[in-house]
């Protein structure tokens, strides 16, 4: 067993029977859930709504150099700079080349998972710079020395308690600070943040192909600030972030808000053309969007689990997850969690270490029930189980009872020739450390079914 799956299984069982972090994962999922359900009436027709996503999706999927390829020739002619990063290493090192040119030392950063993924924080610590999250649940964590929690919610895991006691050790502010006070207090702090930043580093909820836009997605203002105030605008997108035209926003901007926080339409909704013009006051001298791949081919290699880069990252699917609702985030040991993390970090990460996240899963289809962008999420985790068996990485133990299982059920007579005596007494024998501590044994009846059901037949 990997050094990986052991911290997994081992970290899944503390957090599944810790009673409190069960407790704040579940009020505050409850309170997101509520919301939806009432943010979901604004569409008469909810299913078509995600239909018609997903085949724009599956459209552009299908054709995504076309429009990356039309997105960076109508970014650059508004003045802005694409640059294309094939992996992790390649856009840390233009980032670095940037930064080190412009001789920045200050950098506000908005919310992004992609910033995560590509490990953007601690590549500019180690370099010296000060990076500082701007969004509210990730200055939290940030201070915290943590990672985001969800993909929606970073600091989900903390309760309002905690959250004042952190700032209370930080900063020194009152131990019995309101939400609404330390609310007010992070915004004082970065307001001169933002004024003195050197670059404003952005992630990207879509790019638009016809009009070589980038859009930004908040109920802050912090991404705003982000890229208005400092002279140079850094926005690290995912290649999967692309939309034909402007006028899927019309489609694409409910949903996302819907699904993620239950609200119509997201606070801010911003599209970014590029750096400002020479007759506006506002935005960044020079503006970078850097394309990252970073396995994302790979995964669109795939002719199914392909339906994944559709995510718009809503988060919908982690909060109807029943597993992500009782280990929690930081379990999965990945960047992205959830039934949707469970998908793509076993592409993404490898899955010699990482094919035991599509186990991870009841198989309930709750995910593919809510999920915004109608992607069957639950399907594409037993998809990636079967690569994982096809590439060979089950343990021996594994391969061997799912062998010795294919032989019983192809020859039911063997299993019915064997009295519930013995049945019961090998099950003990060989699943009993397999089925937990914690759960009771079930126990084979005198009859089976199929005993019962020839009974049955003949008292007729």
């Amino acid at each position: 067993m990997s050094s990986i799956l052991e911290k997994f299984l081992s970290d899944a069982e503390k957090r599944s029977f810790d009673p409190e972090h069960r407790r704040r994962l579940n009020f505050n999922i409850g309170r997101y859930d509520e919301k939806v359900i009432i943010g979901k009436k604004q569409f008469s027709d909810l299913e078509l709504a995600r239909r018609r996503a997903a085949l724009r999706k599956f459209k552009v999927l299908n054709n995504l150099d076309r429009y990356l390829l039309e997105f960076e020739s109508n970014f650059e002619k508004h003045g802005g700079k694409v640059i294309w990063a094939s992996s992790e290493k390649d856009a840390q090192k233009e980032i670095l080349s940037i930064i080190k040119k412009a001789d920045a030392h200050l950098i506000v950063k908005q919310k992004t998972m992609l910033s995560e993924e590509l490990e953007i924080n601690e590549l500019l610590q180690k370099h010296k710079r000060e990076v500082v999250e701007t969004d509210l649940g990730e200055f939290i964590v940030q201070l915290a020395g943590e990672k985001p929690y969800h993909i929606l919610t970073p600091a989900m895991h903390k309760s309002k308690e905690d959250v004042a006691q952190l700032f209370n050790e930080k900063f020194g502010t009152p131990l019995h600070s309101t939400p609404e006070d330390i609310a007010k207090f992070v915004r004082e702090k970065l307001r001169t943040k933002f004024i003195q930043a050197d670059i404003g580093f952005t992630g990207g909820n879509f790019l638009v192909a016809d009009i070589g836009a980038l859009v930004l997605v908040e109920n802050e203002g912090n991404g705003l600030l982000s890229y208005a105030f400092p002279k140079i605008h850094i926005a690290v997108v995912g290649i999967e972030k692309i939309i034909p035209s402007m006028e899927d926003l019309d489609l694409f901007l409910p949903l996302l808000a819907t699904h993620g926080t239950g609200q119509q339409i997201t606070a801010y909704n911003n599209l970014i053309f590029g750096p400002k013009l020479n007759d506006e006051p506002d935005g960044p001298e020079k503006m970078y969007v850097i394309l990252i791949d970073n396995r994302r081919t790979e995964v669109l290699k795939h002719k199914e689990q392909r339906q994944a880069l559709a995510c718009i990252r809503c988060g919908a699917c982690l909060n109807a997850c029943p597993i992500y609702r009782s280990i929690g985030g930081y379990t999965y040991g990945a960047v992205y969690s959830g039934p949707i993390g469970s998908i793509i970090s076993p592409h993404y990460l490898g899955f010699k270490d990482y094919n035991h996240l599509s186990y991870a899963c009841s198989l309930c289809g709750k995910c593919t029930e809510v999920c915004s962008m109608h992607i069957p999420l639950h399907e594409q985790l037993l998809y990636n189980r079967n690569e994982t068996v096809q590439t060979g990485f089950p343990k021996s133990t594994w391969k061997f009872v799912m062998k010795g299982w294919k032989i019983l059920m192809l020859r039911r007579w063997m299993i019915d020739k064997t009295g519930s005596g013995i049945k019961n007494k090998a099950f003990r024998m060989f699943f009993k450390k397999w089925w937990g501590p914690r759960r009771e044994l079930p126990k084979f009846a005198e009859k089976s079914f199929k005993q019962l059901w020839l009974e049955k037949q003949q008292n007729k």
